[in-house]
């Protein structure tokens, strides 16, 4: 399979052994990931992407995503705890070191940040305030969003707006075939909130500054 973001390589070299070892003792291959994304790219490596299901959102950014989360979503999809059809076919579609390979290598992407680290997050209004200590969002993700007190957690400051918002009403979503997500801790957290509030929450962790981003590939620029 043809590689579509060659200029990483040396980078993904560094990478290729930097992720932890992942359930089932497997340990992602970044340079192996870079042959595995044929199916990610057409969504994830375009700016702006937006899905229509089931309802018009931008795709999240996932460069410089965490592997383990990564992991674990994909995980998720595979058997069917997160419901939705296209990531179902894909993640159907990629064995156990398919998964951690792609994994480190999206996470990979977090090395070639020429920014520094994002700072504290700043405080929000006393609305937001109040939602995030009733969430308990802080304790899960980390003060800044970007540090998730356990890897298998994503970071989510500077998400896009309207997938947080689609995200956060899955955990909420019950009986239906195609679309929802299965998460005791997270259902909890959700369903603690009205959609408006949750339309606040993620307009809030959208605007704070992040390391997450998409990268073009070069078919795509």
């Amino acid at each position: 399979m043809k590689k579509y973001l060659s200029p990483l390589s040396a980078v993904l070299l560094v990478c290729v052994t930097a992720s932890a070892a992942f359930a089932q003792g497997l340990t992602g291959d970044a340079l192996a990931g870079e042959t595995k994304i044929a199916m990610c790219i057409g969504c994830h490596g375009i700016q702006g992407y937006q899905a229509s299901f089931p309802e018009v959102y931008k795709v999240p950014m996932i460069s410089g995503q965490g592997a383990k989360y990564m992991v674990s979503a994909l995980s998720a999809y595979k058997k069917g705890d997160r419901k939705h059809p296209t990531m179902r076919g894909i993640a159907a579609g990629l064995s156990d070191q398919d998964i951690a390979d792609v994994a480190a290598y999206y996470e990979a992407h977090d090395k070639t940040a020429v920014a520094p680290a994002p700072g504290p997050a700043a405080v929000g209004s006393a609305q937001v305030v109040a939602l995030l200590q009733k969430g308990a969002c802080v304790s899960c993700h980390g003060d800044n969003f970007n540090k998730p007190i356990d890897p298998s957690y994503p970071k989510i400051a500077g998400q896009h707006a309207d997938y947080l918002f689609v995200a956060l009403k899955s955990y909420k979503t019950e009986g239906k075939a195609l679309w929802g997500r299965s998460n005791p801790i997270m259902g909890g957290v959700a369903n603690q909130f009205s959609n408006a509030e949750l339309k606040e929450l993620a307009r809030y962790l959208s605007s704070l500054p992040g390391v997450l981003k998409t990268l073009p590939q070069a078919k795509f620029k």
